[in-house]
């Protein structure tokens, strides 16, 4: 298996469950930024499910999380790229937790819109720049766990990030 996308280059093709999964149903397919597509469709599919009780948002969210891995590392091995851009299954993951720290540390009103762009935006910002611990957790962790757990750690950096800066606003 092939470590990065520079040393082979596999077209991704959706033929399994999942790559389905991890294809974000075709959006990391996009040729133009798609982990960024990826962080879209988490952002839209995040907004009919944030009407759920916080507990059944975390679920929806662990077990999503858990999809993730497991199809992430199917696609991988499928793409011959351990973390294949087309993989953006991770950024929807990711994406959610940016919003779900906030929602849940402040009780804000969950369903603004300034809250969902604010995890959306910081969420990128950190998963482009990868910086420590996202960069070190990266590296470090094997197939579908790593490809995974540096979106996680990007998105509770912004999590708290929002948070901190939703608290600024407050104390203001």
């Amino acid at each position: 298996m092939k470590i990065d996308a520079e040393e082979s280059w596999i077209t991704p093709r959706i033929n399994t469950i999942a790559t389905f999964v991890a294809s974000g149903a075709g959006a990391g397919l996009s040729p133009y930024a798609p982990g960024t597509a990826g962080s879209l469709l988490g952002v839209l599919l995040l907004w009919p499910l944030g009407y759920l009780a916080l507990e059944w948002l975390w679920l929806v969210w662990l077990i999503v999380c858990l999809l993730a891995v497991w199809s992430a590392d199917d696609a991988g091995a499928d793409w011959e790229v351990v973390d294949h851009p087309a993989i953006v299954i991770d950024e929807v993951v990711g994406v959610w937790l940016a919003y779900l720290i906030p929602a849940t540390l402040l009780s804000v009103q969950r369903d603004t819109l300034l809250v969902t762009l604010g995890a959306l935006v910081l969420f990128r910002l950190y998963d482009i720049t990868k910086p420590w611990p996202v960069n070190w957790v990266e590296r470090r962790l094997p197939g579908g766990v790593g490809v995974v757990a540096d979106d996680l750690v990007a998105g509770a950096m912004a999590g708290v990030t929002l948070a901190v800066l939703m608290i600024a606003q407050l104390v203001v």
